[in-house]
């Protein structure tokens, strides 16, 4: 019996998948939520998978569940990443080593569905050659052989069917759909000649072993028929025609061999006579196409002495009228033979190398749902700070609450004592210098990244445009200034968002600069300020300080309430694992933040009206208190502005600082992103060159 047609492998070459892959994420995801996993080490990975998977292949059993395992592994990360995004040079030869028009045998394209239809190819080809490799001796050889080969002709099927649109390039000669189909049958037909092989190796009914044959000699024929394309035959394999020719003749010979044993059954000698010449005639055409004198040689022989017994039989004893062969009735068909439809995953145990990613639409709809909760959170966070820092400013102008605590002595009063440990501990004027130095340095960083970003833009346009007049028509790629819209209103937002960061570091800058004398006395010895503060006289067990004792701890009940509130706003987070898509719609954030937000209105109105309690019950602590020293209330005010004022520029200072590291992480993502464009404009401008002096 003939061997079996192996499909030969694609082959392609090392790549370095590591770097672009990494860029894709950061560019994807910019940066958030890449900790879950050590995604750089499951990029390594999968760089190693495809190495051992299509660069270096070995036809083995084994070797099959490695490039399942990278084909769904590429598969499940394209149903997470935009992979249109991803710039990696995939290089494929073509399987029979044939040209395309452009004199080329290989072809490069940056796209992954490119990359998966060649591992597709290749998987396809490699279930022929270890289907091919099965021993006809066993069951579990012909199960194995069969279950690959049905698999194989589903493969080649679905590469057919696939639509190549995402692909920008016309495929090497292998892939044209009119080879596809040819291959697809091919395995088929291959299939249904194990089944017959193993309904031979099995003795089983002359009828059953007919029919299979036929339906054998059925679908090589239709391969065949194929094969008379000019498109076709000279793509495939030269020996190909010739041995599929052979298969079919030697099937068809197998058929009228087996039912011409039914016929002699049935006692219809004529009919078998006839049977058994085609028979003969066949063998003979199947050992001419294949150009081997032995092919077939056990059944043609066979088939030459039941001629000859029947001949005999029939002069002698039957004298049977001997049928035109195209008179008899066709043999009945037994196709088991059928297409595997193709489906994913192909991997039986597959264990995702990127199962803590999330994919790209869910984090968005995560970020977008965030950035919308940050708004309402830094809203009313904002809306209770501006309260906060009224209340304290009203409570300074009135010198409250130092001015009932002060007995009459040179001590200062518990509040302010307060104050100035806080001051202390904050680390004074010092901390606060420095932290405003950082300032300019994460400025001047952000401008340098923003101005290299520019930069790699302008110099791929300029080296474009170079080309575009000295090539003239002949330069046909897209124009620089075309692409780069987006990317350049980005660079012009960015320094918008800049120049508005300057304007409030001048802000910053001058106020740190109007009260820097002022904050300087927070590092002065204790004694030194009681030295500095006068002498007052004040009743501070009057009914009127009283009342202001007990609107004072109102007062700090609400700053207690509203830091409790900031915590509750500050805490709310999404469940993102249970959470559908609905769920972050605006409205959904609107209503969890209603509760919260209906706090914030409350205290702030609840404090309109204590400042107004506290004003009068403070005019009326003014009158009962008529010897107090203004010089010693003007001192404590100054000193409570300035604390107010060194908290102030703190928290603004510590803001700016987040801004900007924030603002630079995004300036990174950003300069990634432009790279990425240069760094594939440059290799399309190297293909086009080289392209440019092929033709030349």
């Amino acid at each position: 019996m003939s061997t079996l047609l192996v499909v030969p492998l694609k082959r392609t070459v090392e790549l370095d998948t590591v770097e672009p892959f990494i860029n894709l994420f950061n560019n994807s995801y910019n940066g958030n939520n890449l900790n879950a996993i050590d995604f750089p080490y499951a990029i390594s990975e999968l760089s190693k998978l495809r190495n051992l998977a299509v660069v270096r292949p070995c036809i083995k059993l084994e070797s099959l569940d490695v490039i399942y395992n990278y084909y769904d592994q590429l598969c499940t990360l394209e149903s997470k990443l935009p992979m249109h995004k991803l710039r990696i040079p995939y290089k494929w030869k073509d399987a029979f080593g044939k040209k395309m028009f452009r004199g080329r045998s290989s072809l490069t394209i940056s796209s992954l569905a490119y990359e998966k239809r060649c591992i597709l190819f290749n998987i396809g080809a490699m279930q022929s050659a270890i289907a091919a490799a099965q021993g006809t001796y066993r069951d579990d050889g012909f199960k194995l052989a069969t279950q690959l080969l049905q698999r194989s002709a589903g493969i080649f099927a679905h590469l057919k069917n696939i639509t190549t649109c995402s692909i920008p390039e016309e495929l090497t000669p292998d892939s044209s759909p009119e080879v596809l189909h040819v291959l697809s049958n091919l395995m088929l037909a291959q299939t249904q000649e194990i089944f017959v092989l193993k309904a031979l190796k099995h003795v089983m009914k002359d009828s059953t072993v007919a029919k299979l044959a036929n339906s054998c000699q059925k679908l090589y024929a239709k391969v065949l028929r194929s094969l008379e394309k000019d498109s076709v035959s000279s793509i495939l394999e030269k020996d190909w025609h010739a041995t599929i020719g052979a298969k079919q003749a030697g099937f068809h010979a197998i058929c009228q061999l087996y039912q011409s044993s039914v016929c002699r059954s049935n006692k219809t000698i004529g009919e078998e006579v006839a049977r058994l010449q085609y028979a003969v005639k066949l063998f003979k055409a199947a050992q001419s196409r294949s150009g081997k004198s032995n092919l077939y040689e056990e059944f043609a022989l066979r088939a030459q002495r039941h001629l000859t017994e029947s001949k005999k039989d029939n002069d002698f004893i039957y004298h049977a009228n001997v049928p035109d062969i195209k008179s008899l009735e066709d043999v009945e068909d037994a196709q088991l033979a059928k297409i595997e439809a193709f489906t994913t995953p192909l991997s039986t145990n597959l264990k995702d190398l990127f199962v803590h990613l999330v994919p790209v639409v869910l984090h968005r709809a995560i970020v977008a749902s965030d950035t919308r909760r940050n708004e309402f959170t830094n809203v009313e966070i904002m809306k209770l700070n501006e309260a906060t820092q009224n209340l304290n400013g009203s409570l300074a102008n009135l010198n409250l609450p130092a001015a009932i605590e002060v007995a009459v002595d040179s001590t200062l009063p518990r509040s302010i004592r307060n104050k100035l440990k806080d001051v202390r501990e904050r680390g004074g004027i010092t901390s606060l210098r420095l932290s405003m130095n950082e300032l300019p340095k994460l400025l001047e960083r952000s401008q340098t990244i923003l101005n290299e970003c520019d930069r790699k833009l302008n110099e791929e346009a300029s080296g474009d445009k170079r080309l575009r007049i000295q090539l003239k028509e002949k330069w046909t790629r897209i124009a620089s200034e075309q692409l780069t819209k987006n990317i350049r209103l980005n660079i012009d937002k960015y320094r918008v968002i800049i120049h508005n960061a300057i304007a409030a570091d001048n802000v910053i800058q001058k106020l740190f600069e109007k009260h820097a004398d002022g904050m300087e006395m927070f590092s002065k010895p204790l004694s030194e300020l009681e030295e500095q503060c006068p002498l007052g006289n004040v009743n501070a067990n009057c009914t009127s300080a009283q009342k202001l004792r007990k609107l004072l701890k109102k007062v700090d009940a609400i700053k207690t309430e509203r830091e409790a509130i900031e915590s509750e706003l500050n805490s709310i987070k999404f469940e993102d694992q249970h959470m559908d898509m609905s769920s972050r719609k605006n409205d959904s954030i609107t209503k969890r933040f209603s509760t919260l937000r209906k706090r914030v209105n409350e205290s702030i109105a609840r404090q309109t009206i204590l400042i107004e309690h506290i004003k009068v019950a403070s005019s009326e602590f003014d009158r009962e208190c008529v010897g107090r020293s203004e010089a010693r209330d003007a001192f404590l005010i100054k000193f409570a502005k300035i604390y107010d004022c060194f908290i102030t520029l703190q928290t603004n200072i510590k803001e700016g600082r987040k801004f900007y590291k924030d603002l630079i992480f995004l300036l990174i993502t950003f300069e990634h992103k432009v790279s990425d464009y240069c760094w594939a404009r440059k290799t399309e401008k190297f293909n086009l060159l080289k392209s440019l002096a092929n033709r030349s």
